[in-house]
């Protein structure tokens, strides 16, 4: 038997044009029928099952990078109270009159003395600065 070409290029036409609608046809069916399970209660549980690995990796990445930022964020606060400290001298101040409490009181008088004293930590809250009240005295205020 012998097939001429414009046999053989008529079968390969249909063939392509039922090939493409076929194909058509049962990937519109196999979308709707996902789209139908996805949109279920069943496809939940699943799902979650599914991406569980996934949703732990995102978790885990998120705790090391909040606990790498907590460290470098303290590390860096500690790093700057030092600093503050070395510049007052207040921490150096403080351990060398711990035993003598005069001696505390003198420093710390010498270093409000020298303006110093907003660097101090104030164990008191500030209050206001008093003004002078005027009297109804001659010449007097």
């Amino acid at each position: 038997m012998e097939i001429d070409a414009y046999t053989l290029l008529a079968y390969a036409l249909i063939w392509t044009i039922f090939y493409f609608f076929l194909s058509h046809y049962i990937a519109e069916l196999s979308r709707k029928r996902w789209t139908t399970w996805i949109q279920s209660d069943d496809s939940d549980d699943i799902l979650m099952e599914a991406l569980e690995v996934v949703v732990n990796e995102i978790e885990d990445r998120m705790h090391d990078k909040l606990e790498s930022f907590q460290s470098s964020f303290f590390g860096s606060l500690g790093a700057a109270s030092k600093k503050l400290d070395d510049a007052t001298g207040a921490s150096t101040i403080k351990a060398l009159t711990r035993d003598n409490p005069m001696m505390g009181f003198v420093a710390e008088y010498m270093m409000k003395r020298g303006n110093l004293g907003d660097l101090m930590p104030q164990n008191s809250p500030k209050t206001g600065v008093k003004q002078p009240q005027n009297s109804d005295k001659l010449g007097l205020k």
